[in-house]
């Protein structure tokens, strides 16, 4: 390991990318670089917004983030640790015990009752179903779903699952909170409690969260937007700040 390697990132550095590339090679084709050199820093209890065509590799980022690929080359911190020096098991125990993800979509279990849907995981984990259930309930009672803990994820509205799946991935108190278009599914309205339940659980909670969104308008009153085109940074912003003019604005249906 190189002397720079081998410094960690300081205290309020929560997480941390260093030279990060991503490349995908496929039978007979020449690698495809998905992420160029990506130097990133996330400060501990901040509300950090990805954003960017799709094909810009933010998704990428992201699952690099939760240690849930490896990087072709560079480092990524994670809570003091370097994911390279953890093997297979050592990263999915790590992943289970600090970092929590969101998705666009919800992946309730419809047999089970919220109360259960929140507790698996931590079952599986191993910890005792009492303390699961407390935890769980603790969790849902953040998200204001205490009374619905009952209730089959049919019986809930999309706003309401989908706050659901955010107390889910809350509930073993990670260090991290990363979430994939959480958004995305929901009209306007529940969209907006969504957001609001990420910057409260930012500035009141304490917690780290990156949200990778194509909703321009919520990645611009997050605590700091990093906009990416074709795997590079193009440009960084502070809350109220339009990193981008509108004519280069980042939308869906951009290409790659």
């Amino acid at each position: 390991m190189s002397a720079a390697a081998s410094l960690a990132p300081p205290p309020h550095v929560l997480a941390e990318t260093r030279a990060l590339y991503r490349a995908l090679s496929g039978t007979g084709a020449a690698p495809q670089t998905i992420l160029h050199g990506i130097d990133l820093q996330i400060a501990r209890a901040e509300f950090l917004a990805l954003t960017g065509a799709s094909g810009s590799g933010k998704s990428t980022l992201l699952y690099l983030l939760g240690a849930l690929d490896r990087p072709t080359s560079g480092e990524v911190w994670l809570d003091g640790v370097e994911m390279s020096s953890l093997d297979d098991d050592d990263r999915a125990a790590f992943r289970n015990e600090r970092l929590g993800f969101v998705f666009q979509f919800h992946f309730l279990l419809p047999e089970f009752n919220v109360l259960e849907n929140v507790s698996l995981p931590m079952l599986r984990r191993g910890v005792p179903r009492s303390e699961a259930d407390d935890r769980a309930y603790e969790s849902l009672g953040l998200l204001g779903l205490e009374d619905l803990w009952r209730r089959k994820p049919g019986q809930l509205s999309g706003g309401q699952q989908q706050r659901v799946s955010i107390a889910r991935a809350v509930a073993n108190d990670p260090a991290l909170i990363l979430a994939d278009e959480p958004t995305g599914n929901l009209d306007s309205r529940n969209a907006e409690l969504v957001f609001d339940v990420f910057a409260h659980l930012a500035h009141d909670q304490g917690r780290t969260v990156v949200m990778v969104t194509h909703d321009r308008e919520f990645a611009i009153r997050a605590d700091r937007q990093v906009a990416l085109r074709d795997g590079r940074v193009l440009g960084e912003g502070r809350r109220g700040e339009d990193i981008l003019p509108s004519s280069r604005r980042l939308l869906p249906s951009d290409p790659p």
